[in-house]
């Protein structure tokens, strides 16, 4: 066993050694007050063993400045340790947030060893003994002045035991811990008797000891308060939903008191021996009359809020596996298919011999009975996951935005929308977002969202063929900057916009002309095509086909003919499709002028499409045949404009086309002609020249055809299909998929419009930082879900903070009128910080309400004699009703005398006294001189 302690004690040196924990440190300042709690503490661990036992042995350290400066005012040699020093120090007495041992001893610098994770506790008074004896050997070896604690029995007890030697001088630190409270050391008198008795003091008189106290009251009850939200309207379209809004809209508060418990700590600083009374029989110790007060708020733990509900449901959603049709029609697929199987054998059955049947099976009322039960089998399948007022609500606010169409969006909410690649706050897709979160989480969840997808996606169809816009979406191509939800229906509203234009240009060209200026095969599908026209009916609605055209008649023997005739026709042929004239340009072989043709538009895409084409176009590789395929394939928007140059262009050349369409490729200097004068001469760039040139080759293939009698670049009536068919296949995860960043943008911007009203500069900056991570998690092209339910707690979080604050200003008397900043900025102190200074103590106003606090509750409180924690005749129980016994009392003794001898060296004393219902502990540090012992 000597042998281990010898390892042990080695192992203990060489940490302390490498930690440069050896020799004096007392050239440090002393702390501040409250930098205990406001400051940085480092902490080091390392693993070190006594035979097969694991130890960890950890330093922790308050962070600080040191004050010597180059050798002066450095500490002497006799010089006290520094935990002596701190044991006397009274700036950071009962620190709210620090190690227990800091607050027990006031020490700003320790080192404790403790068993391993896995390891059992030190019960054994051998083992502690032996500990204690290498811990001492090991400070002695070393020179190292730090105190080392031992944590001994079970880790819940936070029993520690130790020492700190200096020169001369030697501190131990002991601890008791029991259940119960002794009836006679339930008070300062008491505790003072134990804390002469340790000292042993033969000086007379004796010493004054210092004293401090605290007493600690603890409120819970909070039923005098309303209720977190206002009471469900059963007769509303909600359905009594707590904290139920329109839809359009998200809910946002507690469901429960966010606030558990107030505690009130009440502080008698710097007392003398003799000053205050408090024993057996009286006490002094009033906590109105205390003159300091803290207060501190304990949360509740994961109280319900609503869009924090409303949060967790939608992301959970996007987890789901299931379709649409499985969701919404799986029963009622299953039924038909039953149905459908007896129909199929019923032919046999007729045909088969009659089998025997009882007569009770053929009574009318066995066959009403089964009837019945078909039907509600039938009814509970079909039945609707959200009731007819429901849905047209939800229909009404997605489609048409309420009543009215919703304000344009800030700039600022557009940039935030841009960041996260959502939707703009006044679309369709983020009204849909906040619909379908409130229907997954208050309606039904997976198969209500599926039921209001089916019929959204049926809606727009119906507007997609009967010519009418889906409001709340910007005008033009799909904004590639929004999420890909979004770009589809930009996509169905371009086709619609497309297909109006057309219907109504066919109105406005006349009735039998236009109508003969369609190419059909022949003269029956000409007649059914003007048939369905005149039933309002689109131009190309009588054919899906690829092969779809709208050239003339009289174009057809122009496009049969060989291109020279062509050519030569088209300088005789009649202009058509002008805009307006080009610059005051003519044409290079005529004195007419340059017209401006009307063209198509090019044709809008997604996201997807765009990555589908370049995926295709690389596919092609970087072979000749490749290229001149690819270059076809981009070149199909110049073709178009081609033809319309030359139809609005009678008798043009290629050079007049790119002085229009590309003015750089045609280049232009000044020469001197035969006669000497000087003259401007112009011809195509070098690029242009090039032999094989795409743009010499689709010049030469173009045909004299305005746009309106082209092929349609962008066909209309195949892309609505496609949007229509992509939306109608989207299952509810991936709904919910795509909607997300909406619902990530919705949360944020109503947490910024909740904590403008209260003001919290913690919560304002967890919003900046949750605004930039979610811009980074969202344009990521692979989604980190861990990662964004991470930042869905962050969003939870704020909201506890900003209804916490909320329940503290209606408990505080805060209202929106009262502009008080004292009590504003009491209140965020409460949120942020561990513990808040009550200003005044008990005279105070926040004192004065905090006192009405415990007054109200202590008159809705039962009368329950075991809570009575001070059992004394009569005392501060009695004295002041308004108030509950305290449900902690910290008492903290400190003195300075000579030990062992009356001629040795005054030293620093302290006992921390704390006295709970369920636990009574003393923690003392005794200094003795042992120069002489």
């Amino acid at each position: 066993c000597s042998l281990f302690v010898l390892v042990f004690v080695s192992k203990v040196e060489e940490v302390l050694r490498d930690w440069k924990l050896t020799g004096n440190s007392a050239d440090r300042r002393p702390p501040l007050k409250g930098e205990y709690t406001s400051g940085t503490w480092e902490e080091r661990t390392q693993e070190i063993f006594f035979a097969d036992f694991e130890f960890l042995i950890t330093h922790y350290l308050l962070k600080q400045e040191s004050v010597t400066e180059e050798g002066e005012n450095e500490p002497k040699e006799d010089a006290l340790p520094l935990v002596m020093q701190d044991l006397l120090c009274m700036n950071n007495d009962f620190p709210p947030r620090a190690h227990c041992l800091v607050r027990w001893y006031g020490i700003r610098e320790f080192v404790v060893i403790s068993p391993g994770t896995k390891c059992e506790a030190i019960i054994s008074e051998s083992k502690c003994s032996i500990l204690l004896s290498s811990i001492s050997i090991s400070l002695a070896n070393s020179g190292c002045q730090v105190p080392i604690f031992v944590q001994i029995q079970q880790k819940w007890r936070r029993m520690y035991v130790g020492e700190c030697q200096g020169p001369g001088v030697r501190t131990d630190f002991e601890m008791v811990q029991v259940r119960k409270v002794p009836s006679q050391y339930s008070h300062l008198s008491g505790l003072l008797d134990i804390f002469k008795s340790k000292i042993g003091s033969t000086l007379f008189p004796v010493p004054p000891v210092n004293i401090d106290i605290r007493f600690t009251y603890i409120l819970q009850d909070w039923q005098q308060y309303s209720w977190p939200q206002q009471p469900p309207d059963f007769d509303s379209l909600l359905g009594g939903e707590v904290g139920g809004i329109e839809f359009g809209k998200l809910p946002f508060g507690a469901c429960e008191e966010p606030i558990s418990e107030l505690h009130l700590s009440t502080t008698w600083s710097r007392l003398t021996e003799g000053i205050v009374v408090d024993n057996d029989v009286y006490s002094d110790l009033d906590p109105l009359q205390a003159p300091h007060w803290s207060v501190r708020v304990r949360a509740a733990e994961n109280p319900q809020c609503l869009l924090g509900d409303l949060l967790t449901e939608f992301f959970r959603l996007c987890s789901t596996k299931e379709p649409v049709d499985e969701v919404y029609g799986r029963g009622l697929a299953e039924e038909e298919g039953k149905d459908n199987s007896d129909i199929t054998s019923a032919l046999s059955k007729l045909t088969e011999p009659a089998a025997a049947v009882p007569i009770t099976k053929l009574s009318v009322s066995s066959m009403v009975h089964t009837a019945r039960k078909h039907i509600r089998r039938h009814r509970r399948t079909d039945e609707s996951p959200l009731s007819n007022e429901v849905l047209n609500s939800v229909l009404l606010v997605c489609i048409l935005g309420g009543t009215e169409q919703p304000p344009s969006a800030s700039p600022a909410q557009n940039n935030l929308y841009i960041q996260m690649k959502s939707a703009p706050t006044d679309s369709l897709t983020h009204r849909l977002a906040l619909c379908i979160c409130l229907v997954n989480c208050n309606y039904g969840g997976l198969r209500a969202v599926a039921h209001l997808w089916q019929e959204l996606v049926l809606e727009l169809r119906y507007r997609w063929e009967n010519n009418y816009n889906v409001y709340g979406l910007s005008a033009g191509p799909p904004d590639l900057r929004c999420c890909i939800l979004h770009q589809k229906l930009q996509m169905l509203n371009c086709c619609i916009e497309r297909k109006k234009t057309r219907d109504e240009a066919s109105k406005e060209g006349g009735k039998g002309k236009e109508h003969s200026s369609l190419r059909v095969p022949n003269s029956t599908a000409a007649s059914n095509s003007a048939r369905e026209m005149s039933q309002g009916k689109s131009w190309d609605s009588w054919s899906d086909s690829e092969e779809e055209f709208f050239e003339c008649l009289s174009d057809q023997g122009e496009t049969d003919s060989s291109q020279s005739e062509g050519r030569k026709d088209c300088s005789k042929s009649k202009a058509e499709g002008r805009r307006h004239a080009f610059n005051n340009m003519t044409l290079l072989n005529s004195t007419e002028p340059l017209y401006v043709p009307v063209t198509q538009e090019p044709a809008p895409m997604t996201e997807d499409l765009l990555e589908e084409q370049s995926e295709v176009l690389a596919k092609l590789g970087s072979s000749a045949e490749g290229s001149v395929l690819r270059a076809r394939m981009q070149s199909a928007c110049l073709l178009s404009d081609m033809e319309s140059f030359k139809a609005a262009n009678p008798g043009c050349v290629l050079e007049d086309f790119v002085r229009w369409y590309s003015p750089r490729d045609y280049v232009e200097e000044v020469v001197v002609d035969e006669k000497g004068n000087k003259v401007l001469k112009g011809e195509l760039s070098a690029r242009m020249k090039i032999p094989g040139n795409m743009w010499v080759e689709a010049w030469d293939t173009a045909r004299v055809t305005p746009a309106r009698r082209q092929r349609r670049l962008f066909d209309d009536t195949k892309e609505a299909e496609k949007v229509l068919h992509y939306l109608a296949m989207q299952k509810p995860a991936d709904l919910a998929h795509h909607l997300l960043p909406c619902m990530l943008h919705a949360a944020i911007l109503k947490l910024k419009e909740e904590e403008t009203t209260e003001n919290i500069s913690s919560v304002r900056k967890s919003i900046q930082q949750a605004t930039s991570q979610a811009s980074k998690l969202l344009q990521s092209p692979n989604d980190d879900y861990k990662k964004l339910e991470e930042l869905i707690n962050q969003l939870i979080a704020m909201e506890m903070v900003i209804t916490r604050a909320r329940s503290l200003k209606a408990k505080f008397g805060v209202t929106e009128d009262e502009k008080n900043e004292d009590s504003n900025e009491f209140v965020s102190s409460l949120l942020e910080e561990p513990e808040v200074l009550v200003m005044g103590a008990g005279q105070g106003p926040a004192g004065s309400v905090i006192h009405r606090l415990f007054i109200n509750a202590a008159l809705l409180a039962p009368v329950d004699d075991e809570l009575v924690f001070d059992k004394r005749p009569s005392g501060a129980v009695s004295k002041v009703p308004d108030f509950p016994p305290p449900a902690g009392r910290e008492l903290l003794l400190r003195t300075c005398v000579p030990r062992p001898a009356p001629y040795s060296k005054a030293l620093p004393q302290r006992l921390f006294c704390v006295l709970m219902k369920d636990e009574f502990r003393l923690a003392g540090a005794f200094s003795s001189d042992i120069s002489f012992f």
